[in-house]
């Protein structure tokens, strides 16, 4: 298996998506937006990717002014969902697949940081299956509308789109399954600013005390996600 990685920000990775992949013996390539000599290096050609996961990072799909690669990759997402891909996007990564299927990404009422619990919206045979109820690690502030054709999948008490798929090889995720207690770390390092009070934001310290139990659940969630992108065509 030949796998893409789009990363947006270095403090952002795999988390416990690395386990899947080292199980599966995969090969992965990654694409570093944020290094300055990604602006000379060529995306990857479609044919060669066999997997694409576009990671999260605190920037807006909306900066294109300001961060003029992100054209260049909602286009090579798009693509690749024509082209019938597998394809994973996580929070940013999410907004990226709605921004390059024609729908519009904006800031949410609130912002949500921390555990809080997403439900199912979606029973249909044909769709992914989330939990009735799940606590899922949050870190984001911004929202999407679900593009056409896209089928709803999951929504938080502030927040209407959590997660869709769009035809039977593409899910975006606004929260981090892949979350482990080492990824939350960096997170905690690197955007501890936005830890500010608010209703539904979490502090550190409420986000330390969450059991492995917690983490063991939504890792095997993200487990369930790429074994459904990934199964073979029937």
């Amino acid at each position: 298996m030949r796998v893409q990685v789009f990363q947006h920000v270095p403090f952002e990775g795999l988390g416990s998506i690395q386990q899947w992949l080292d199980a599966r013996n995969a090969s992965v390539a990654w694409t570093r937006f944020y290094e300055p000599q990604r602006l000379t290096e060529r995306l990857p050609e479609l044919a060669d990717v066999d997997l694409l996961i576009v990671l999260g990072g605190p920037m807006s799909v909306n900066d294109e002014a300001t961060l003029p690669w992100l054209v260049e990759e909602k286009h090579f997402i798009a693509s690749a969902i024509a082209a019938g891909k597998p394809v994973l996007g996580i929070c940013l990564g999410a907004q990226l697949i709605a921004n390059a299927l024609g729908a519009r990404v904006y800031p949410n009422k609130q912002k949500e940081i921390g555990w809080f619990e997403v439900e199912a919206t979606s029973s249909h045979p044909d769709n992914f299956h989330f939990p009735t109820a799940i606590d899922v690690f949050h870190w984001h502030g911004e929202t999407f509308d679900l593009p056409e054709g896209a089928r709803h999948l999951a929504r938080s008490q502030v927040c209407e789109n959590q997660a869709f798929q769009f035809g039977k090889r593409v899910i975006a995720l606004q929260f981090h399954l892949e979350t482990t207690p080492e990824s939350a770390e960096s997170m905690f390092t690197h955007c501890r600013d936005e830890l500010v009070d608010g209703e539904t934001i979490q502090t550190e310290a409420a986000m330390r005390e969450v059991s492995s139990a917690s983490y063991n659940s939504i890792n095997a969630l993200m487990e369930a996600i790429l074994n459904y992108i990934t199964r073979p065509a029937h």
